[in-house]
């Protein structure tokens, strides 16, 4: 993507500046062959100095850099990185850019070490909302800010939405900001600058701080398996999709645990579970009789409520027809179950 190497630019920009001002950057951005880099404290300590002489000293050797003739000679490479930041977006998460942009995990460093120097790029450091993140145009960078904002308060907060769905409503967000056509692949960047929104290992998108999107246990796994599913599934089928869906090793023991637990989950039958925003009641047969019975507000006969049990339990007919015996129901003489007073 580069057409020059950032190693070699690096070091012909170093090349100028006395010792101690060359070593200063160059630990501090990670530059040696090691690649590690150091925090102020270290640094000062080493020289003996506060770390605040040695954030002065930085500051200063990169002026100095921008200053140079070496930096002047360098700036067609500059100009070429600031075209790739473009391609990229405009507006690009650290992250991102050291995904896609150096050539080589050597070149990292050396690739944030001349975005920092050059005078075409602003960085904005991460904070409550955004990731470590650098632009090529302000007013870009602030709309699409915006734009994600927005975005953000849109979602309810346990939704999950397809990515093809996710970025038509980015868009209109983006549009409303004024930035209008971006293709897909710089809408998913931008999206990645967020904090508060996030993408579940199945690619629906989504608020952060979503359990369907910030994954942490069994019990999320489980429940990204069964909405693919999209039907009730045994918890020993259960466990088995998440290691197909998600690599990881999920024991049937603990997965029926882990269900019971869960409001999310409705068990609907020997084993079998349900998601509750399917429509699925919680509670036993006798549960359900009474939920049924309540919402229709009228007696109804043996076989509608057998019909209209079936709808959410897997079970017997046997087993419904003895649980209307129980006292909660009573059986008018025309052969139709109300419920008790």
């Amino acid at each position: 993507m580069l057409s020059f190497s950032p190693k070699t630019v690096t070091k012909d920009l170093l090349a100028g500046l006395p010792e101690r001002s060359r070593k200063v950057l160059t630990d501090r951005f990670g530059l040696s062959q090691k690649g590690e880099s150091r925090t102020l404290d270290a640094i000062g300590q080493e020289y003996g100095i506060t770390r605040e002489r040695i954030r002065q000293i930085e500051n200063h050797s990169l002026a100095t850099v921008r200053d140079s003739e070496s930096y002047a000679a360098q700036l067609a490479a500059l100009e070429d990185l600031k075209r790739v930041i473009q391609a990229l977006g405009g507006v690009v998460s650290e992250e991102t850019i050291l995904v896609e942009v150096p050539k080589s995990e050597a070149e990292r460093n050396h690739v944030v070490f001349l975005l920092t120097v050059g005078h075409h790029f602003t960085d904005r450091r991460e904070d409550a909302n955004f990731k470590t993140r650098w632009h090529v145009d302000e007013t870009l960078a602030e709309a699409v800010e915006r734009a994600l904002a927005h975005l953000y308060e849109s979602i309810e907060t346990n939704r999950l939405t397809p990515e093809e769905e996710f970025l038509q409503l980015f868009a209109k967000a983006l549009k409303q900001e004024g930035v209008k056509n971006r293709p897909n692949d710089v809408l998913s960047r931008w999206l990645l600058i967020s904090k508060r929104i996030g993408k579940n290992p199945l690619g629906e998108w989504g608020r952060m701080e979503s359990p369907h999107v910030r994954i942490k246990n069994t019990r999320d796994f489980a429940y990204l398996t069964l909405k693919r599913h999209g039907s009730p599934m045994h918890f020993i089928e259960v466990a088995k999709g998440i290691e197909k869906l998600f690599g990881r090793e999920a024991h049937p023991a603990t997965t029926h645990n882990e269900l019971i637990k869960d409001s999310r989950f409705v068990l609907v039958g020997r084993g079998l579970y349900a998601l509750k925003e399917w429509g699925y009641e919680p509670g036993i047969v006798r549960d359900v009789i009474e939920g049924i019975l309540a919402r229709e507000g009228k007696p109804l006969t043996r076989d509608e409520i057998i019909e209209r049990v079936k709808r959410e339990r897997y079970v017997k007919d046997a087993t419904i027809a003895v649980n209307l015996q129980n006292s909660a129901f009573t059986r008018l003489p025309d052969g139709r179950y109300t419920l008790s007073k």
